[in-house]
């Protein structure tokens, strides 16, 4: 996109600039993390194969209704993300779309979301993702994101209910081992988004938001992540522990762990500038790689055994 068109009025803006526009404001590297834990969810709620028909819908349902979230996320934060150096050149702020714009369109996919679950997969899923739409763009992102240095450790839930979507898709039940995946993420979501909000303290300050870093320094902020990824090593061990998987998963599990930890450790002990951005990056690669092992542990042992 050229200069003009970045200053220009959302009026002015090309039709491909505007499409890629709403494209940037539905977060497509977070929600296609989300997707991935939802499709892992699907997979482990039935021993075999799942419906493909009934895979596509799901995974289109969540994701518009995830895509809707993130887009309110834009629409709420709008005024901090204008001030925030990370988030100034997002549609909203740098002018690319109008708040009204960006409304019509998260209704638009959330109603599109919600109607294709209610449909095609089940009533339950449909109004669990709701939940969760609501609980992150509006309880999180409007309130307790700006109440209390607590708020990922409490709005995390909301990110961490895709397993749940998934398997209530397939089932049509609410499961405990479906719950037990949301308690990794869960477990998980706190040292992933403080590292980040370590990097971004003076950020946060300037807009008054109350992260963790900010209001209890950052070397409270450390410990905790430090604390966190030995609950998050306990945690990714129940899988195994009550049978939901095998070996190859409580070795990833344990590899996957043992890295986090000495990330943290090093970010605790021994940092330099770069090592809360780098704490921040391979928690991402922790939470993708453990699912997909999830995934492939779920499929290939059994066929190795049979």
């Amino acid at each position: 996109m050229s200069k003009v068109e970045a200053l220009a009025p959302p009026a002015q803006i090309s039709f491909s600039a505007r499409w890629q526009a709403y494209y940037e404001i539905t977060k497509p590297r977070v929600v296609a993390l989300l997707v991935l834990t939802a499709v892992v969810g699907m997979c482990l709620s039935v021993p075999g194969g799942i419906p493909w028909q009934l895979l596509l819908a799901a995974t289109l349902g969540i994701g518009l209704l995830s895509s809707a979230a993130a887009a309110i996320n834009h629409i709420v934060d709008e005024k901090i993300d204008a001030i925030m150096g990370r988030t100034h050149g997002r549609p909203l702020p740098n002018g690319k779309l109008s708040a009204q714009q960006a409304i019509v369109f998260a209704i638009t996919i959330a109603i599109l979301g919600f109607i294709m679950l209610y449909t095609l997969v089940n009533p339950l899923t449909a109004w669990l993702t709701v939940a969760g739409l609501v609980g992150y763009s509006f309880i999180y992102t409007l309130y307790l994101k700006r109440a209390t240095p607590q708020n990922i450790t409490i709005g995390g839930l909301a990110g961490a209910i895709p397993p749940l979507l998934g398997w209530t898709a397939m089932t049509n039940e609410i499961h405990p081992n479906a719950l037990l995946l949301v308690l990794l993420i869960f477990t998980w979501t706190p040292p992933h988004f403080w590292a980040l909000a370590i990097h971004r303290k003076n950020e946060y300050a300037k807009v008054n938001i109350p992260m963790l870093p900010v209001t209890h320094g950052v070397d409270f902020t450390k410990t905790q992540i430090l604390l966190y990824t030995i609950l998050l090593f306990v945690v990714s061990l129940l899988p195994y522990l009550v049978g939901m998987s095998n070996w190859l998963y409580l070795i990833g599990a344990v590899t996957l762990n043992l890295i986090f930890f000495a990330y943290a450790w090093k970010l605790k002990f021994n940092a330099d500038e770069n090592t809360a951005m780098d704490t921040f990056k391979f928690s991402i690669v922790h939470l993708m790689t453990l699912f997909v092992i999830l995934l492939l542990d779920h499929y290939l042992l059994p066929i190795a055994q049979g």
